[in-house]
């Protein structure tokens, strides 16, 4: 054989071989995705423990963490003392002071009484320096609230002391029985606050990562263990306008994971556009520019066989 005719030969073989590439059905490549959740705390806390820990399954209802609120356990004191500061306050207003009661009150009076007077002699010394330039804007203005807020705590134990004394109007019952109730909602939501210190899992859960470790800040909605939906697992394609005819809602699918040469049947959850900026799932897209890209959700016939498959590894659609 000649040189000519060789390379002929092997020209042919080479066309042939392309010929047939070009033919060969390309599968689409595409990844594993599983729907993902996240829980948070809804207060700020310091954890105190973990009671799970990453790769775990979790339960709905399952406690997650512990945390440490030192904060809500101080609102839930003031709570209690405001709800039985409104209690008093109401039941004087039903049904009156009592001899002990009007003298605690003119006790009170007298105890107001005698800071609003030396808040007053403090401001006019204030203002004697103010003028001299011996004090600071600053200083002078400090000085100036602490005598307002003086006159206002006198100015309502005096009126609170005349409501005694001339006895108390339905409003002024109606409004101390509102501030009761006020005060007990307040003591509620305090407490429902102190049992969120329990980060409780709301829903079946993968957890791939905890993102803090005992010891540290917790800050209210910042998401502590993220993971996935048990049972979730379905894949996800991106096919060119060019070749989405093929694809029908509801269509089943055979579906190939690549790392482990695993085949899952599947049908075709939905097809929609994406945006022109969208993730290409598609390791090396095939399709001209001016081509619409679509999405295309497969989700497993069998659920089970499918959980096991890792998230994120690629896949191929025949």
């Amino acid at each position: 054989m000649s040189i000519k005719h060789y390379l002929v030969w092997i020209g042919l073989l080479i066309l042939t071989a392309c010929g047939h590439k070009k033919n060969k059905p390309i599968a689409v490549e595409g990844k594993v995705k599983k729907d993902v959740i996240s829980f948070a705390p809804k207060v700020t806390g310091r954890i105190l423990k973990i009671f799970v820990t990453e790769g775990q399954t979790v339960k709905k209802g399952d406690t997650l963490a512990l945390l440490d609120v030192p904060e809500v356990s101080a609102k839930i004191a003031q709570a209690q003392g405001a709800v039985n500061a409104a209690a008093a306050q109401e039941q004087m207003a039903r049904h009156g002071a009592t001899a002990d009661q009007m003298k605690q009150l003119q006790a009170k009076y007298r105890g107001l009484k005698e800071q609003y007077a030396f808040a007053q002699k403090s401001f006019a010394r204030a203002t004697n320096m103010y003028n001299d330039s011996l004090m600071s804007p600053q200083a002078y203005d400090e000085v100036y609230a602490k005598l307002q807020g003086a006159k206002a705590q006198y100015d309502a134990v005096v009126a609170e002391l005349d409501d005694v004394k001339k006895g108390t109007r339905i409003e002024k019952v109606e409004m101390a029985s509102g501030q009761a109730s006020q005060a007990k909602g307040a003591l509620q939501e305090a407490n429902v606050a102190y049992s969120e210190r329990y980060i409780i899992a709301t829903n079946d859960m993968e957890i791939e990562t905890i993102s803090l470790n005992t010891g540290e800040l917790a800050t209210a909605g910042f998401a502590l263990f993220n993971g996935y939906i048990p049972g979730s697992t379905w894949f996800r394609f991106t096919i060119p306008e060019s070749s989405i005819a093929a694809y029908k809602k509801d269509q089943q699918v055979q579906v190939q994971v690549v790392y482990n040469k695993e085949v899952l049947s599947g049908s075709i959850l939905y097809i929609k556009q994406l945006t022109r900026y969208a993730d290409i799932t598609t390791a090396y897209p095939d399709y001209q520019l001016q081509d619409a890209v679509y999405e295309i959700k497969v989700k497993p016939t069998d659920t089970t066989k499918a959980q096991n498959v890792l998230v994120n590894a690629n896949v191929l659609l025949k």
